[in-house]
């Protein structure tokens, strides 16, 4: 398994990725794709997102491709955080396909990334999950994760922080 970034190459394998999404918005959300916009232009704004531009941070986007070529996995970096990040979507967002899930892919992907954030330089990670998910916060504490005090979003989620030391 290894790492990949977006590009023309993923196109049809991202398609398929999404539409075996079992939620209304993919996570992370740099993922997702709209019908009425071309696959090259969806590349083109991935950019300027990942540029940190208007109210985004710099950021990274990597596919986790299994040896079949198959997407498995998506993995959004942030490089650093506003106050949103810090209390809802921390550092690293991530996700699994469906069908490749509880197979400890991502407790892989995590680790892959976190790879990335030693490169960046980012010494404190921050990683977040919604209470309710408890296998991501399974991940994250295999990673390493430190709970902190969790954060309530005001139509009433509540956000469970961990920070991961490097």
């Amino acid at each position: 398994m290894r790492l990949e970034r977006p590009s023309l190459k993923w196109e049809t394998e991202h398609i398929a990725y999404m539409r075996e999404w079992d939620e209304d918005r993919m996570t992370p959300s740099s993922f997702h794709l709209k019908e009425d916009i071309p696959y090259a232009v969806y590349l083109e704004e991935l950019v300027v997102k990942e540029a940190g531009h208007g109210n985004r941070v710099p950021n990274s986007n990597y596919f986790l491709v299994g040896d079949d070529e198959r997407i498995i996995g998506m993995v959004n970096i942030r490089h650093s955080l506003n106050d949103y990040l810090r209390q809802v979507d921390g550092h690293i967002g991530y996700g699994i396909r469906p069908s490749e899930r509880r197979k400890g892919y991502a407790t892989f992907l995590l680790s892959e990334a976190l790879k990335i954030t030693d490169r960046l330089g980012i010494r404190s990670v921050l990683v977040t999950c919604n209470e309710d998910n408890i296998g991501s916060a399974a991940v994250i504490v295999n990673n390493g994760g430190v709970e902190d005090e969790s954060f309530t979003e005001p139509h009433g989620n509540i956000v469970r922080r961990f920070w991961i030391e490097r």
